[in-house]
């Protein structure tokens, strides 16, 4: 009988080995990926001063931050909080070390963070994520943009079966739509409700944008940008045709203006981007796996250009599996110094979760490799020179210790090895033993070293 609750804290996840086996694998190999694409890895502290963090938390992100406290410390005293995402870290990171590295920087982080909004499935306050990110100096080419996106396609691709969607967006063609029609003012609620469109009927969006905007016309504009998705050709000439109407529907006067202006080529800038970037990755083989997509816009103030989400058509339930995008001042709060960057990031504890519930995991088996079982005290040396002789080989060798009875070891082997070993005085005299599949039970010999 329990003598407290043990239950993991809500909002926490634990897994038992057999499941943990498949979730280190799969971080091992998003890892592997990241690394042949030539990210380097950091750790960062998990702990940062509250003035790093909270300098770029702001809104719910900020009310969920998770303060450390000493036990004789009042919270209004601790000047001290657990990291919430990867991004303010590496900020942090690049001013401090900045003239160490070299730029363009390409980097990756895996390890938890931690936020303490409200607990539910899927969603966890104590969570993995694995970020890819370049970090330039003063500039960094549109290329790299198309380089993260493949990256983490190629990370999904060593351990997600079913076929993926990329669905990229640029957002300086909707910024450059709302500043054209003179809209800025309700920018955020704009891009509100475009971002949860997917999530109601088109008629509430129409709704709602009639609510804010209150011109039949302008309205047309945003369901018909909406509907944009498809390639680079096909997206170009639904904007150019609302490009087309607009300066139909706007007066000469108020497209010479400075603000109508800036407007349009801010939206041609975002364009080309998008464009450039799709270009790019159709060139690494990936236009079947790549659609422009106008209702991708992501948060309002992190991201400035190029936006992505990944998904899986066969499994619109899911979401998005990894995100990301650009931003052009990583280090804006830390240092008068300007360095773009893009990056992107595999959630992994939401991911391990919702492929779980789908029947998506890939298939890893927890056991080691060898239990070693010696018959007695006597064959201990042997054993331990062969378990070593194993583990130099790259094998996991569990030696079975207890004084139990050879069939009692031998059942316990087989929930832990594939395979086992019987050391007796036989065995150790003679230098070799017979190694049993469990699964198959084959014999193999072997040279105990």
């Amino acid at each position: 009988m329990k003598k407290m609750n043990t239950t993991p804290i809500s909002g926490t996840m634990e897994l038992l080995p057999s499941e943990q086996a498949i979730f280190n694998n799969i971080k091992e190999r998003i890892a592997r990926a990241y690394h042949l694409h030539g990210f380097r890895a950091i750790e960062p502290p998990t702990i940062d001063r509250n003035e790093i963090l909270f300098a770029k938390a702001g809104g719910d992100t900020e009310k969920q931050i998770y303060r450390v406290v000493k036990t004789d410390e009042a919270i209004e005293d601790s000047d001290q909080s657990l990291r919430f995402d990867h991004t303010v870290p590496l900020a942090r990171y690049v001013v401090e070390h900045e003239s160490f590295l070299s730029f363009p920087f390409r980097v990756t982080q895996i390890g938890k963070n931690f936020r303490g909004e409200r607990a539910q499935k899927g969603r966890y306050r104590e969570f993995y994520q694995c970020d890819v990110d370049v970090v330039g100096r003063e500039e960094l080419p549109i290329a790299y943009d198309a380089e993260v996106i493949a990256t983490l396609y190629d990370a999904l691709s060593s351990f997600l079966k079913p076929q993926m969607l990329i669905r990229i967006s640029n957002r300086k063609i909707l910024s450059g739509l709302i500043q054209m029609l003179d809209l800025s003012e309700k920018s955020a609620a704009i891009f509100s409700i475009i971002d949860h469109a997917e999530k109601v009927p088109p008629v509430k969006s129409q709704q709602f944008l009639m609510e804010e905007i209150g011109d039949d016309d302008e309205v047309d504009f945003f369901v018909e940008f909406m509907s944009a998705s498809g390639t680079d050709v096909e997206v170009r000439a639904v904007l150019e045709a609302i490009l087309h109407e607009i300066k139909e529907y706007v007066p000469a006067e108020i497209q010479a203006s400075e603000r109508f202006v800036a407007g349009e080529k801010l939206l041609m800038a975002g364009l080309s981007e998008l464009c450039e970037v799709y270009e790019l990755l159709k060139r690494r083989g990936l236009g079947e796996n790549i659609v422009c997509d106008m209702l991708i816009v992501r948060g309002l103030d992190y991201y400035t250009g190029t936006i992505f989400e990944t998904v899986l058509p066969e499994y619109k339930s899911i979401g998005s599996v990894c995100s990301g995008g650009r931003y052009e001042n990583l280090c804006e709060f830390y240092s008068d110094q300007r360095f773009p960057g893009v990056g992107g990031s595999i959630g992994l504890s939401r991911l391990f979760y919702v492929l779980s519930e789908n029947g998506l995991l890939p298939e890893v088996s927890p056991l080691l490799d060898y239990a070693i079982i010696p018959m007695s005290l006597n064959e201990y040396e042997a054993a331990f020179r062969l378990a070593r002789k194993l583990m130099d080989e790259g094998r996991a060798v569990d030696v079975i210790l207890t004084d139990k009875r050879l069939g009692d070891k031998l059942t316990f082997a087989t929930k832990v090895a594939r395979a086992g070993v019987v050391l007796g005085e036989r065995e150790v005299s003679e230098g070799k033993a017979r190694a049993k599949d469990f699964a198959s039970g084959n014999e193999s010999e072997i040279e105990l070293g």
